[in-house]
């Protein structure tokens, strides 16, 4: 019987490929949270609040996700 033993780079592209879905979790939890707020017709200063909270959460989502893709790809690459 073969045994198999993980690499360095698997372990590159399954924690590279978690990070990433750890991303994608947070922009759709953003995109809720701002339909939620849409379909509350709330007026300009609550909604410019929402809106104002949902961003830097929206970019630590997205900077997550390309880091997570970018292990993901090195991790193939150097394998």
């Amino acid at each position: 019987m073969e045994t198999q033993s993980t690499s360095v780079f698997d372990i590159i592209i399954w924690s590279g490929a978690a990070i990433s879905l750890l991303g994608l979790i947070g922009l759709i939890w953003c995109i809720l949270r701002v339909s939620r707020a849409k379909r509350a017709k709330l007026d300009d200063e609550a909604m410019r609040k929402v809106l104002q909270s949902a961003l830097p959460l929206n970019l630590g989502a997205l900077f997550l996700s390309v880091i997570g893709l970018m292990m993901v790809i090195v991790g193939i690459f150097l394998a």
